[in-house]
C-alpha cells in the first residue's frame, strides 16, 4: 500500500469533500467575491481555496496559488479589488498539495514573483510540474523565517503532519488603530487517506502532527484565516462583514473560533491514530 500519497483530498472540519473531488477539481474554482480581511490582508481566492495577498507600498506578496487553472480566478480578484497582478513580488504556499501550490510555475511567469518554500516541501514541490514546466523555487525557508516587503513581516512557522513542510503564516495588520496578530493555517488535517502508523513514506507523521499542534497553539492569534475557507468558516463571515455597520466588529477576528479548529482537529487525530494502533 502506498502511503501519504500527495492528493488533493481535504478535510473541511470534520467532513470529506470527496462528493466535490468526484465531480472533478474544478469544482474547486467556483469564483468568490474577493474583500478585505484586514489590514492590508485581502483574500484572493475561491469558494473553497484560501489564497491571500498581502499590499505593500513596494508590491504585494501572494499565499497560495492553488491548481494552475485557478490562477486566473486569483488574478481577475486581484484585479478587481484595485490591485496589478504584474505587482506580485513574492509567492508564499501552505503546504505541497497541487490545489494550494500547482499554480507556481504560472504565477512565476505572470509576474516574475519570488517562489518560496519550506525546506522540508521542496522534494514533495519538485514533483508537483503542470505542463512539465520546472516547479520554481527561489529561496528555500526554514522555520522561523522571516519574508519582509514594505514595511511588512511575515513569520513561516513548520507545523508538520499534513505534508512534512506544511507552513502557517503570521503577521501583524492594523486596523482602526489597533494591532492584530493574523494567523494563515497551511492545515492540520488528517486527511482519509493518511497512514499515521508504519508509514515507510513518512515515518515520523504522528509525532510531526503532535509538533505541529503544540506550535500552533503557542502563536498568538487575533485573527484566524486558512488554506481553505472553510476552515475558518469564511461564507458566514463574509455575509457578516457585508452586513456589519461603522461600529460592528471585524468578524475575522476570532480567537475562539482559531482554538475550536485546533480542538476538533486535534480529536480527529487522536481518534485516528488510536483506531490504526489498535489495528497494528
Amino acid at each position: 500500500m502506498r502511503t501519504h500519497q500527495i492528493l488533493p483530498v481535504i478535510l473541511f472540519g470534520a467532513l470529506s469533500v470527496a462528493p466535490i473531488l468526484a465531480q472533478g477539481h474544478e469544482s474547486f474554482n467556483k469564483p468568490f467575491p474577493p474583500y478585505k480581511v484586514i489590514g492590508n490582508v485581502y483574500f484572493v481566492g475561491t469558494a473553497e481555496l484560501g489564497s491571500f495577498l498581502i499590499a505593500t507600498p513596494d508590491g504585494n506578496i501572494l499565499i497560495n496559488s492553488d491548481f494552475d487553472d485557478t490562477v486566473p480566478e486569483i488574478r481577475a480578484s486581484i484585479e478587481k479589488l484595485g490591485f496589478k497582478f504584474s505587482d506580485t513580488r513574492i509567492l508564499l504556499g501552505s503546504h505541497a498539495h497541487s490545489d494550494h501550490m500547482d499554480g507556481d510555475a504560472r504565477v512565476k511567469e505572470l509576474t516574475g514573483a519570488q517562489v518560496m518554500v519550506m525546506e522540508q516541501d521542496v522534494p514533495a514541490i519538485s514533483r508537483m510540474t503542470p505542463g512539465n514546466k520546472p516547479h520554481p523555487i527561489d529561496r528555500v525557508l526554514h522555520d522561523g523565517d522571516e519574508v519582509k516587503l514594505g514595511g511588512t513581516t511575515l513569520v513561516a512557522h513548520l507545523t508538520p503532519g499534513h505534508t512534512k513542510g506544511c507552513t502557517t503564516w503570521t503577521l501583524k495588520a492594523e486596523e482602526k488603530g489597533k494591532s492584530y496578530n493574523v494567523v494563515i493555517l497551511g492545515s492540520i488535517g488528517v486527511n482519509p487517506n493518511y497512514v499515521l502508523v508504519g508509514n515507510k513514506d513518512y515515518p515520523q507523521i504522528a509525532d510531526d502532527y503532535v509538533r505541529g499542534f503544540k506550535v500552533l497553539r503557542s502563536l498568538p492569534y487575533d485573527v484566524f484565516l486558512g488554506a481553505h475557507g472553510s476552515f475558518y468558516h469564511m461564507r458566514e463571515k463574509y455575509a457578516k462583514l457585508l452586513s456589519a455597520g461603522p461600529g460592528d466588529p471585524n468578524p475575522f477576528i476570532d480567537p475562539a473560533g482559531y482554538k475550536a479548529h485546533l480542538d476538533l482537529q486535534e480529536k480527529n487525530f487522536r481518534a485516528k491514530l488510536e483506531q490504526q494502533q489498535a489495528h497494528r
